[in-house]
């Protein structure tokens, strides 16, 4: 079976969950699935989720958490390229059928990895692997190399109105 390259992006709520969404759909299929995720280092409830699936599907973070109140510094560069590098032997050990690099977009953005790099990861994709990327701010040469590309739009947010994010929903 070809595998395609999905990308979600945009500034809409739901491209982690779209991508988590998959995964699911995918290990009850009996796939092999690897999830691999840049900036993210904190523990949250989809975390737990996929825990319990860890016979079908393997998480592993490559980042100490969000730095939206700080510049990425080395230890967030090399967490992200050592983490890109293994992703990538992983995808090509054709152990499994789904790769998802979740925050990839946003990590080449901010510069923990070249938009090149990010390129050379997708051009190296097995045929029979399915690769999705996730992360507002997607490169137009990303765009443009993938299969398919959905791009979440906010239009409402309860965020706005003090609301906290909720566990289970949010985080």
């Amino acid at each position: 079976m070809k595998g395609y390259i999905q990308v979600y992006t945009g500034n809409g709520k739901g491209k982690t969950a779209a991508a988590f969404g998959l995964a699911l759909r995918a290990a009850g299929a009996g796939l092999s699935v690897y999830i691999a995720q840049f900036v993210k280092g904190t523990k949250y409830s989809g975390l737990k989720a996929v825990e319990r699936l860890s016979d079908a599907i393997t998480l592993r973070q490559y980042g100490f958490g969000f730095f939206l109140n700080r510049e990425p510094d080395e230890e967030d560069i090399r967490a992200a390229r050592e983490g890109l590098k293994e992703v990538r032997e992983m995808m090509c050990s054709g152990r499994y059928d789904l790769v998802i690099l979740d925050e990839a977009n946003i990590a080449a953005y901010y510069g923990l990895f070249s938009v090149e790099d990010l390129l050379n990861f997708i051009h190296a994709k097995p045929e029979e692997v399915e690769l999705v990327l996730t992360g507002r701010m997607a490169d137009p040469r990303i765009i443009e190399a993938a299969d398919l590309v959905t791009e979440m739009r906010e239009v409402k947010h309860y965020c706005y109105k003090g609301i906290e994010a909720g566990i289970g929903i949010e985080k």
